[in-house]
């Protein structure tokens, strides 16, 4: 059972994440024909010496339809206000009513989610050349938080999908890195610690998809990549438990690969991208140790 002083913690996080105002984009573009596909962009503020590295912003909320980009968007103005350039991808997320046997909204759609993922990621070379000219498309780090931060992960490895995957790269993308923060990056672990009430197996299309669809979906099983990669994540973290993290990092170094793990104490989940917390400087500095 949880502590309940956690769960009062976790509240008063989230209720601080949330607190701070949406931030309107300096620019929008769409990537699809869906409404869902669409990037925001923010320039970098102050006095930047030349083009800025691009910071690629996958949002959370466990691919479920009730959470957008905008939950986000104070983080997206806290990288550009420390210099980044920034792009918000919003992307399909699951049905916003609950399916027979579901507890509340099912996460993700497949293949659309995915489907919506790499579109925005092959597509944002172009739409930033007119919709941010002040990026960096060559320093290029790509960040998520939660979900977002599994999809981080997965952009970053659609290189070794398997073969046949109508998402795979011929190459590497071109990325200097990945800084996924409390990523549900192990889905077998996250689906035995009960994370987000089963959200990586909804994300797959349901038990039945399990063992077919994870070498396509899970990070976990995407290894080893070849794109320097850090993950940050709180120690009290009650929604995305620590232990999923350090799955994926144990799955890397398996894998012959060296996985970054910041691990903050005194953090939950929802610092990570609250600008009024420490935990978010941490990781705009974890993001410029890559992008820089």
């Amino acid at each position: 059972m949880t502590d309940p002083a956690a769960v009062e913690r976790d509240a008063a996080e989230a209720a601080s994440a949330f607190a701070h105002p949406a931030v309107a984009p300096d620019a929008t573009a769409a990537y699809g024909e869906h409404p869902d596909h669409v990037v925001d962009f923010y320039a970098p503020r102050g006095e930047t010496p030349g083009p800025a590295p691009l910071v690629v912003v996958l949002h959370g909320g466990a691919w479920r339809a009730p959470y957008d980009r905008q939950h986000v968007t104070p983080f997206a103005d806290f990288l550009a206000r420390s210099g980044f350039a920034v792009a918000n991808v919003e992307y399909r997320r699951g049905s916003s009513l609950p399916h027979q046997d579901a507890e509340g909204p099912v996460a993700g759609r497949w293949p659309e989610t995915f489907d919506d993922v790499a579109a925005a990621m092959d597509a944002l070379p172009g739409l930033v050349a007119s919709a941010l000219p002040q990026a960096d498309v060559r320093r290029v780090v790509v960040t998520g938080h939660s979900a977002g931060g599994h999809l981080a992960l997965w952009a970053a490895a659609r290189h070794v999908l398997p073969p046949g995957s109508p998402w795979r790269l011929p190459a590497p993308p071109m990325l200097r890195g990945v800084v996924a923060l409390a990523p549900i990056a192990d889905f077998a672990v996250a689906e035995e610690l009960g994370v987000c009430g089963g959200a990586s197996a909804q994300l797959l299309g349901g038990a039945d998809h399990w063992d077919e669809r994870m070498p396509s979906a899970d990070p976990a099983s995407l290894l080893p990549t070849g794109i320097a990669t850090a993950v940050v994540q709180g120690r009290d973290d009650i929604v995305v438990p620590q232990q999923v993290a350090e799955a994926y990092v144990v799955a890397a170094a398996k894998a012959g690969e060296m996985v970054g793990l910041t691990l903050l104490d005194g953090v939950g989940h929802f610092p990570l991208i609250d600008p009024a917390a420490d935990a978010c400087a941490v990781v705009a500095e974890e993001i410029s140790q890559l992008a820089w």
